[in-house]
């Protein structure tokens, strides 16, 4: 499908989240039918925990709040208001005096706020993984907030059950750790408390099942950041969970707190939204969650726009980032039927049947010269940083840094160590899928469609045969030496390419 291509001069969107822990805003605009984001502002109000026993928000809460407001509405001036959404969430439901806050809070933002119940938050959330993760199973959607929980089950951009649990990471700060007081005791009756909220659902969503388990909210964010810290895919485990709350109880007070990779914004709720994250694994035996791209605010944002559900998310961010940097997409489609057909030929014998690995092949296809706007000198490690650190909605990390090897190692030496290191498939499976893309890169290196004449390849257990018309060849030397050099690179990882001539003209 061809992109829709929109360039600078598209109009803003903007999507403000009154949280219960922090206030968001989100400013982007689409490219390419993708989303370029153009300015993020959070601020830490903690707005949960001016919540008295009554669920009185008092005025200091009530002015931290629309102080962060005047801020926003700076930024909002120049965006059409028929592209600015604007939600409150638990914290606000919950309070005595919303009506208060809310019409103080419209007057200072110069919009309209809209209330969204448990359930609208629920389903906004899950709309925004939906739209930012790829997962073709059906998958349950965690998000621990400052005063709620969110639970969801859905397939595609189908909601099958979504609910909202009064259980926030804020507001068990204020239950469980008084003063900041970390203790196994506090810990364990934080989870407890947990589990008691949330086992009137958990009948129903055992029963409806799912294969994936998503999640993207700071506490689920901040785990991540510390297996990365730990160089480990960004796999949630309940083991892993008890380690860290292991860690945790070395720690007297809150504010002692020193792990690897946790950062000292998320250190405040960091306990009590790890004692959530443990009864949510417990209670519905989870084996590990997958953090996700998108929630709340990628939600409402990708239902302004439009013909967001019509093209799907992978395609969306790499027509995007074609754009962006400026990828001859000419060529990258060109090597791309080279690889179509290496893969149909290679496929039967080395077992290439996983649909997602091929397609995560297409995409470092797609994206592998994403480093040439940098400059030519380094352009295949610039590609690799990019991938690694640009927002590529639709690919997970362990997906990513694969995509990244492939682009690091399309040419030139192969990093064997680099091969190694890969989580997402063996290391056999990654050297085919290379294999596949190198050979393709070499035999479309005049860059034009009509040079590359009918060639034969087959492969017999990890040796590739190669037949090329002898006049070819001989017409062009660059290419041949090419291939006789790939031959040594591809000795390196248990490869041996062999080209045999058929004396006919190309």
């Amino acid at each position: 499908m061809s992109a829709v291509i929109e360039n600078s001069t598209s109009p803003l969107y903007a999507v403000i989240d009154l949280g219960s822990n922090s206030f968001h805003m989100l400013i982007t605009r689409q490219l390419a039918n993708s989303v370029q984001v153009v300015d993020k502002v959070k601020r830490k109000v903690r707005l949960a925990s001016g919540l008295d026993q009554n669920n009185l928000l008092n005025e200091a809460a009530i002015a931290r709040g629309l102080e962060c407001l005047s801020f926003f509405a700076e930024r909002l001036q120049d965006i059409p208001s028929e592209n600015i959404r604007v939600v409150a969430t638990a914290t606000v439901r919950l309070a005595t005096n919303r009506d208060t806050f809310i019409h103080a809070a419209n007057k200072v933002l110069g919009h309209e706020i809209t209330l969204l119940s448990g359930i609208q938050e629920a389903e906004n959330i899950y709309l925004g993984v939906a739209h930012t993760s790829y997962s073709a199973k059906d998958k349950l959607v965690l998000d621990i907030g400052g005063a709620s929980t969110e639970l969801i089950i859905g397939s595609g951009f189908t909601i099958k059950h979504a609910v909202s649990v009064d259980i926030g990471c804020v507001t068990f700060n204020k239950l469980f750790f008084v003063d900041g007081k970390i203790t196994k005791s506090n810990i364990s009756k934080a989870t407890d408390h947990a589990k008691k909220a949330l086992a009137p659902h958990l009948a129903h969503y055992k029963k409806l099942g799912w294969q994936a388990v998503l999640g993207g909210s700071g506490t689920i964010q901040a785990l991540a950041e510390i297996l990365m810290f730990e160089k480990k895919p960004a796999l949630i485990t309940l083991g892993f969970l008890h380690k860290i709350k292991a860690e945790l109880q070395k720690f007297q007070q809150v504010d002692d707190i020193n792990i690897g990779g946790l950062t000292s914004e998320r250190v405040p709720v960091f306990a009590s939204g790890l004692s959530i994250l443990i009864a949510l694994f417990e209670s519905l035996h989870i084996d590990q969650l997958q953090l996700s791209s998108g929630a709340l605010r990628e939600g409402l944002l990708y239902e302004m726009l439009p013909n967001s559900r019509n093209i799907a998310i992978r395609t969306r961010t790499v027509n995007g980032l074609s754009l962006k940097f400026h990828i001859d997409t000419e060529h990258a489609q060109r090597i791309q039927t080279q690889v179509s057909t290496l893969l149909n030929s290679f496929a039967p014998v080395w077992q290439l049947v996983d649909k997602n690995h091929i397609q995560l092949l297409n995409a470092a296809t797609s994206l592998h010269e994403i480093g040439l706007l940098l400059e030519y000198k380094r352009h295949q490690q610039h590609g690799a940083y990019l991938l690694n650190n640009a927002d590529i909605p639709g690919f997970e990390q362990a997906e990513r840094q694969f995509i990244a090897a492939l682009v690091k190692l399309y040419k030139g030496g192969i990093d064997v160590a680099l091969l190694k290191s890969l989580s997402i498939m063996s290391f056999t499976h990654a050297c085919y899928y290379l294999v596949i893309l190198r050979l393709a890169i070499i035999l479309c290196r005049r860059r034009q469609d009509d040079v590359l004449p009918d060639y034969q390849i087959k492969v017999d257990e990890n040796t590739i045969y190669l037949c090329l018309p002898e006049l070819w060849l001989k017409q062009h030397p660059l290419i041949a030496d090419e291939l006789l050099q790939e031959n040594k690179e591809l000795k390196k990882i248990g490869f041996n390419l062999t080209i045999y001539c058929e004396s006919k003209h190309a």
